[in-house]
């Protein structure tokens, strides 16, 4: 199995094959429009417009499995996006990315990398704290573990890094750009 044979959906309905997207860097990320970390479209729709000629795409996939952070319907988080974000990139359909409704890609995601840590800093330890009353054995799972979980994955298809949220958004960029 590679990345390829997978597929989203668009919030039309559309399956989009991720085989269309062969030979392209892709940014696979879990978002939410009420979530402390939001402001990371901010940075991915930077890096979409500086780097998609080169051969980026970002698959937006907002998920509301996180304290509740994207309530609204696919227009209007879409709305919402575009409208403070000016995001320009494709957004998904609600989805999960955990649980027994998770969409296969994710499952596929999380087998190839998985959770190594919220890295170091106020808000690493936050969401450590925070996940410890959800979850007191989180560190032990692949599971997406908040919104603005980034996958990485090469031209080849091969999923080469997993971002947590709390990663500096710098480094994000480093690593996609060192593909490109």
């Amino acid at each position: 199995m590679s990345v390829y044979d997978y597929s989203v959906t668009t919030p039309a309905g559309e399956e989009i094959s991720l085989k269309n997207y062969e030979g392209k860097v892709l940014l696979i990320v879990n978002t939410a429009t009420g979530c402390g970390f939001t402001p990371h479209y901010k940075e991915l729709e930077a890096m979409y417009e500086a780097d998609h000629e080169k051969g980026l795409e970002i698959i937006d996939v907002p998920c509301n499995q996180f304290a509740g952070q994207t309530p609204g319907t696919d227009e209007e988080i879409h709305e919402f996006c575009t409208l403070k974000y000016n995001t320009q990139f494709p957004q998904m359909k609600k989805s999960d990315v955990n649980g027994e409704n998770q969409l296969p890609l994710f499952a596929y995601l999380k087998s190839q990398k998985g959770f190594e840590g919220f890295g170091h800093g106020p808000a690493a330890l936050a969401m450590g704290i925070m996940l410890k009353k959800i979850d007191k054995n989180y560190k032990s799972n692949p599971d997406i573990k908040w919104n603005f979980t980034k996958f990485v994955v090469n031209r080849q298809g091969e999923v080469v890094a997993r971002f947590e949220p709390t990663a500096d958004m710098k480094d994000v960029r480093a690593c996609v750009e060192s593909l490109l």
